[in-house]
């Protein structure tokens, strides 16, 4: 018998307030076509005055407790996906844990930027795997518009801000392609390439910083290495996108997400789209897709999904689960 992460539940939480992409052209040299076209975006949500990620994250997961039908005492493990914590420390996942009136177990922060959510995915695998967990609950949480330079037109039409989180629970499994859960994972990082995607701020300049970003070489790495690492975890399980019921990518950018399945050889009727309501949320963007595709009524169980994301660092991966 093999022990598998098998999904139990998922929620999401999006802030109340909603930016269209018009909103933007009253203030900076833009428009809804030009953003439409170059990301695919139509709006995204705004955390409110005072709302902080951990409150952000805390919404979610307990909208995937409640899914799974579990209380926060029943989880283990609690893991925060994010680069944009409330502080330097504690970590927000500590935050979330009381928040939750969570009194047991232990919880910590994954960062990777927009790969976030995958990382924490493959750390709560392997603390399942390995029987210091039994339940995980593995949350996605940003407020990118904090860290936004509004005089970039070319990056701050881009992000929004959002939670999304999953149970997962161990369960027996026969070692097979059929079983449900974390089937793969595959994990890159390459650091080389920090000054095409960074936030010029931290400890050492003493100050939060903005985001910086060359788009056109994100974008050239993006369709490379988003393609390759699901190819990767796929080979892992003697699969291949043909296998694929639904690819749940990071929403970054639709060009993006429209590539990388063309070169997966999955038509986009299977794939999870979410960018144009909600922009890119960083490590919040694949589980809010995946609480939405379960939403909508398109994955369902014993569905084959797989997950990808990029991020700064450069830092990307993907996970291949059966729902």
């Amino acid at each position: 018998m093999t022990t598998r992460a098998v999904v139990r539940g998922v929620g999401h939480y999006l802030p109340e307030r909603i930016v269209e992409n018009a909103e933007f052209e009253t203030w900076i040299d833009t428009s809804d076509e030009w953003i439409r076209s170059r990301s695919g975006i139509e709006r995204r949500h705004f955390a409110a005055e005072g709302e902080t990620t951990s409150d952000m994250a805390c919404k979610a997961a307990q909208a995937a407790l409640d899914h799974a039908g579990l209380a926060a005492d029943d989880i283990d493990v609690l893991i925060v996906a994010t680069s944009t914590a409330d502080l330097t420390f504690p970590s927000a996942a500590t935050m979330v844990q009381n928040g939750l009136g969570m009194t047991r177990g232990f919880a910590f922060d994954v960062q990777a930027v927009c790969a976030g959510f995958v990382y924490a995915l493959a750390n709560a695998n392997a603390l399942i795997a390995s029987g210091q967990a039994n339940r995980a609950l593995v949350i996605g949480a940003e407020t990118f518009s904090r860290i936004m330079n509004w005089e970039d037109r070319t990056t701050c039409v881009l992000f929004g801000d959002g939670a999304g989180a999953l149970v997962l629970e161990a369960q027996d499994g026969k070692g097979t392609p059929e079983d449900r859960g974390i089937l793969s994972v595959d994990l890159n990082s390459d650091g080389r390439f920090k000054d095409i995607l960074y936030v010029d701020g931290g400890v050492a300049t003493q100050n939060t910083g903005v985001l910086r970003m060359e788009g056109k070489e994100v974008f050239r790495h993006a369709v490379e290495k988003l393609a390759a690492t699901a190819h990767t975890a796929l080979e892992k399980i003697g699969m291949t996108g043909a296998d694929v019921d639904w690819i749940v990518p990071h929403q970054a950018n639709l060009r993006i997400i429209k590539a990388t399945a063309q070169k997966m050889g999955v038509p986009m009727e299977r794939v999870v789209v979410t960018v144009q309501d909600h922009g890119n949320t960083s490590a919040a963007s694949i589980p809010l897709a995946l609480s939405i595709g379960v939403a909508r009524g398109q994955i369902k169980p014993g569905d084959l999904v797989v997950t990808e994301a990029i991020g700064g660092g450069l830092a990307w991966g993907s996970v291949v689960i059966r729902w």
